[in-house]
């Protein structure tokens, strides 16, 4: 599989892309392309190739997106793209879903990358990643015989986290403007902070603007919106302990996703770590586990250019046994 090859992090707003131009590097030439902007997944990475590879077509792929996938098909789940990736003209594509690739990249990150939420220092056991962005993934990571195996997943669609009256007012007050089933995902993502902070002004009924994420987590000098993000935080922590719970893992549990690192020192110091170790029986289990937050810059494309080269290199192996 000659080189470069293309890894590519596909989300609902945007196609993250770089090349690997040599085995165990990690990527270069990174670019953001808005999905917006391309009616298709082929027509995005022609884009991206014909700027960045000098019109050389990459030997081997690993594309990762946010939504299920099987085999070389892939449908998103908050975009109109779907299709076979063989339809990209490229010898070798591995596909994956985007947390799976998150995932894959837990063992190469390191130092800055990261930013402790709590909990001890993380070991080598099974390791969950979860993360709002345009969505909320879910995945996790097992240790095998030669290396780590991510696990994906589609946890995001699990009915809502809710602990306190609070939160089950949130609920109702959806539920009152057609919003029959709440999923995690309905408000711990980007799109749910802005449902979030609607809720929460149904809730106390007062009259507020439609914000969207970004807006409101620039304005927490405003009192709705603050509570909108405690409340935010504080349901992620209760979802991240369930996650914790179903996975084991107690090689730790990591947050990724477009919308934490913007507000790191308010993650630090909301409720979500205590209401992640919040079980009735299990609290030690779940104080045993760290929590830590991923800050690396594009750290997808990361895990996209480790598994491929895991992937080449027993390929590799095979061919010459």
């Amino acid at each position: 599989m000659s080189l470069p090859w293309l890894v590519a992090d596909i989300g609902g707003t945007n196609a993250r892309f770089g090349l690997v131009t040599e085995p165990g590097a990690g990527p270069s030439e990174v670019d953001v392309l808005s999905g917006a902007d391309h009616d298709s997944l082929p027509e995005a990475v022609a884009a991206y190739l014909a700027e960045h590879a000098g019109g050389v077509r990459p030997g081997a792929a690993c594309i990762a997106i946010a939504g299920p996938v099987q085999g070389d098909r892939y449908r998103f789940t908050n975009a109109d793209w779907s299709g076979s990736v063989r339809d990209l003209g490229i010898p070798h594509v591995e596909l994956l879903n985007d947390f799976e690739a998150l995932a894959a990249s837990l063992p190469h990150l390191h130092g800055g990358d990261l930013v402790s939420l709590g909990g001890p220092a993380p070991s080598r056991g099974v390791k969950a990643v979860l993360g709002p962005g345009t969505g909320l993934g879910v995945s996790g990571l097992v240790p095998a015989a030669e290396g780590w195996v991510p696990v994906p997943g589609e946890g995001g669609h699990v009915t809502v986290p809710v602990l306190d009256e609070r939160d089950h007012e949130i609920v109702r007050a959806l539920r009152a403007e057609g919003l029959d089933h709440v999923v995690a995902e309905h408000l711990l993502s980007g799109p749910g902070l802005t449902r979030l902070h609607r809720a929460l002004a149904l809730v106390h009924g007062v009259d507020a603007p439609r914000l969207s994420a970004a807006d409101i987590v620039a304005r927490l000098d405003d009192s709705l919106c603050a509570e909108a993000v405690e409340v935010f935080c504080g349901m992620l922590g209760t979802f991240a302990g369930n996650v914790a719970l179903i996975l084991g893992a107690r090689g730790g549990v990591y947050l990724g996703g477009g919308v934490l690192p913007r507000i790191v020192e308010r993650v630090r110091s909301s409720d979500f770590r205590r209401r992640f170790e919040a079980t009735p029986t299990l609290n030690d289990y779940l104080s045993g586990i760290a929590t830590t937050l991923i800050v690396a810059p594009q750290p997808a494309l990361t895990g996209a250019a480790a598994w491929l080269g895991q992937r080449m290199s027993a390929m590799s192996n095979l061919e010459f046994a």
